[in-house]
């Protein structure tokens, strides 16, 4: 009797620690600043934008279909400041409104994913060099750590000087970057190890 008391309060206490791993596990899609004024006939118009948002919205379909958080991201502007309609959120899906930078800066969403046991974020938005980055770094200081989806942002030419940086150049050596900070996958790529799991 004694011996079944005990097996019976180790096998309550694994299956409670195993469930209680399991929310501290939990994935979270973050999507930063996919706003209309980013896109064609926008007042900051980036380089192929619409592919960029395509690709977010397979991430986002996958992330709905297995009920894990989504979290929208929007930056504060007084027009065209609309989530674009390829990834236009849910009733159920939190929206964040920034003034700066970091998603992190100034908002509640650290708050937010702790209360949801939110351990890993997945990153993809506008623009790689500036948003998108500072999401990523601000998020690995925090502890989380990052996938970050290269073919889901998009970007624009830099101007230094006289000199332009086209915007192929600027979202590549922001991911070179970020390398220390994020796994820097496809769409594709996420997916697929995804479903292997």
């Amino acid at each position: 009797m004694k011996k079944a008391f005990i097996i019976l309060i180790a096998t309550f206490m694994a299956n409670s620690l195993f469930s209680q791993n399991a929310e501290t596990d939990k994935t979270a899609l973050l999507i930063i600043d996919v706003q209309d004024f980013y896109f064609s006939g926008g007042k900051s118009e980036l380089v192929a934008p619409q592919a960029a948002a395509d690709k977010a919205a397979l991430l986002l379909a996958y992330f709905r279909k297995n009920g894990l958080p989504v979290i929208h991201i929007k930056h504060d502007s007084k027009s065209q400041s609309d989530i674009q309609k390829t990834v236009t959120p849910i009733e159920e899906e939190k929206i964040i409104t920034k003034k700066e930078v970091s998603s992190f800066n100034g908002t509640d969403l650290n708050d937010y994913l702790k209360g949801l046991g939110v351990k890993k974020l997945v990153i993809c938005g506008m623009q790689t060099h500036m948003c998108v980055e500072g999401a990523v770094r601000a998020g690995y200081d925090l502890g989380y750590k990052i996938t970050l989806v290269h073919d889901a942002c998009a970007t624009r030419d830099l101007k230094w000087d006289d000199e332009v940086i086209p915007a192929k150049m600027v979202h590549l050596s922001t991911l070179s970057t970020l390398k220390s900070y994020a796994k820097v996958v496809s769409v594709e790529e996420y997916l697929s190890a995804e479903q292997k799991e």
